[in-house]
């Protein structure tokens, strides 16, 4: 059975985040397996494009969306 994605699995994943993009990754119902593939996505494309991985659909797309967002809209820092 599949186990619902929490506040505390996301912060497992992503680390600390904002609580509004928190309560969207939740709110998708997806698992935190899925929410990992998202961000292995979102940080790897190209990669598992040449493992010959299909693109996301389904949940793990949705939350992908929500993670480009958050990057669209969070300026880097540099150092």
């Amino acid at each position: 059975m599949r186990t619902p994605l929490t506040r505390e699995a996301v912060t497992r994943v992503l680390g600390p985040v904002d609580n509004t993009i928190s309560a969207e990754l939740v709110a998708t119902g997806a698992s935190e397996a899925e929410l990992q593939e998202a961000h292995a996505w979102l940080n790897n494309d190209e990669a598992l494009i040449n493992e010959g991985r299909h693109f996301p659909t389904g949940r793990v797309a949705e939350l992908l969306e929500i993670l480009k967002l958050h990057e669209e809209e969070t300026p880097e820092v540099e150092q």
